[in-house]
């Protein structure tokens, strides 16, 4: 018998009565919501955010099962009629992405067989994003996984803070790339003492644009990074300077162009003044945390006194709990789009900003065929 995980099989209600949402409506029932709202995990752990989201909206998670074949294969089952509805799959990528991605495939299928109207998929933390750029001989992995959404009956997707925004135009639907950024600044006034003496840092000349926006909206100084122990991803062999295979010609030998000469990175610096200030570093990802530490290392020496790291998404794979505890790190701040409890457990210096608002009210505005740029209020273009 195949051992089956449930995936947000039946909601928990509460017997006390339901607050007042604060978008100004109570539980909805659901009969007459026209929509469900559904999560694709098979680890309960992946559910907490859909849970929120549900209970924001006032309404209860859809009845389904999520589960893992004994010979590993995903399975689906959804519990009630979803035809006509609009329906929204909520679905948090964990340690496993392949196997949370075909599960959002597999749900997004069974729903468009069973006549959902629309299909809209909740991805807070978009998998591969990384993998957006042709390297070597690879592929454009993320471009792949667009066309096997839309091919699976995805119709539009609500994220978060694309690693690179051009990834929308991957897509052949409506894509809402909300951002994080209110929320995180909303914490660094509330939860950073002196606050006012901070100075917002890019821990690399890419990540520039994102640190003078935070910088601007809290009326701060700016810091950027310079310098790497090891290469960036943007200066990853991207397969043009391969040589040709060495042949037998012919006739004409070819032009003789100009050589690219190659880069060579400087030890790492700092442009600006971090002395006797708090420093903040802000980034979209923290994943592998060792140039977070190098770099906090660096501002130590500099004479900054504290140093936090903001981040969307918490990925804190391999062993990034623990050498965030041992590093010169004071606090690591990420979002809820990606689960990170047992981080939080191996290093207490983990803080997380719930963001299930935000996503809740796109789901409303979608649902109710309302205006998103309420969303987008005061985001520029380089945002």
């Amino acid at each position: 018998m195949p051992i089956r995980r449930l995936g947000g099989y039946k909601s928990v209600v509460s017997s006390s009565p339901i607050p007042k949402l604060s978008y100004g409506f109570t539980k909805m029932n659901m009969s007459r919501s026209g929509y469900r709202v559904f999560s694709a995990n098979s680890s309960t752990a992946c559910t907490e955010l859909a849970k929120k989201i549900t209970e924001r909206l006032g309404v209860e998670l859809g009845k389904s099962v999520v589960y893992q074949e004994s010979n590993t294969e995903t399975r689906v089952e959804v519990k009630e009629s979803v035809r006509g509805q609009d329906v929204f799959i909520i679905q948090t990528i964990p340690r496993d992405v392949n196997t949370a991605v075909m599960e959002l495939l597999v749900m997004a299928y069974a729903l468009k067989t069973s006549c959902a109207k629309n299909i809209i998929g909740v991805i807070p933390y978009f998998p591969y994003s990384k993998q957006c750029k042709m390297r070597k001989r690879g592929s454009i992995v993320c471009k792949l996984l667009a066309s096997m959404l839309a091919k699976a009956g995805l119709t539009h997707i609500i994220t978060m803070d694309l690693h690179q925004k051009e990834i929308q135009g991957f897509f052949n639907f409506p894509v809402d790339n909300l951002r994080a950024s209110p929320f995180l600044i909303q914490y660094i006034q509330e939860e950073i003492p002196d606050y006012r003496n901070a100075v917002i840092v890019a821990k690399s000349p890419s990540a520039a644009k994102r640190a003078q926006s935070y910088a601007e909206r809290l009326r701060l100084g700016l810091a950027v990074m310079h310098g790497e122990a090891h290469h960036s991803e943007s200066d990853m062999a991207d397969g043009r300077h391969s040589p040709p295979l060495s042949r037998t010609t012919t006739g004409h030998t070819g032009l003789e162009l100009p050589l690219m000469m190659a880069k060579e990175k400087p030890p790492i610096t700092v442009v600006g003044d971090v002395g006797g200030r708090i420093a903040i570093i802000v980034d979209d990802i923290i994943d592998d945390v060792e140039d977070f530490v190098a770099a906090a290392d660096i501002l130590k020496e500099r004479g900054a006194y504290k140093i936090y790291i903001m981040a969307t998404h918490g990925l804190l794979s391999a062993e990034a709990p623990r050498l965030i505890e041992e590093s010169a790190i004071d606090e690591v701040v990420v979002t809820n789009t990606v689960p990170h409890e047992v981080q939080k457990l191996q290093c207490p210096k983990i803080k997380t900003v719930d963001v299930s608002m935000i996503l809740a009210e796109a789901i409303r505005r979608i649902h109710n065929g309302e205006s998103m740029a309420y969303l987008f209020r005061n985001i520029a273009v380089d945002d």
